[in-house]
């Protein structure tokens, strides 16, 4: 039986922060809002300006902060 959902690991400033768990056919701006709304991510970029967020569909989210 083929998995429904599926488990993307998540960096800030390349340092794995979190993983978040989402449908397997999650397209990238959803997968974008899904990252950003996690409580780690959100304890690792407070209070930072978020400059970049890349995201490789099916693989990885990788945002990109200052300060």
């Amino acid at each position: 039986m083929e998995e429904l959902t599926i488990e993307i690991p998540v960096q800030v400033n390349g340092k794995l922060r979190a993983v978040v768990q989402v449908p397997k056919d999650i397209d990238p701006d959803t997968l974008r809002e899904a990252v950003t709304t996690d409580s780690k991510v959100q304890a690792s970029i407070a209070g930072k300006e978020i400059v970049k967020v890349i995201v490789v569909p099916g693989k990885l989210v990788n945002i990109v902060v200052n300060g």
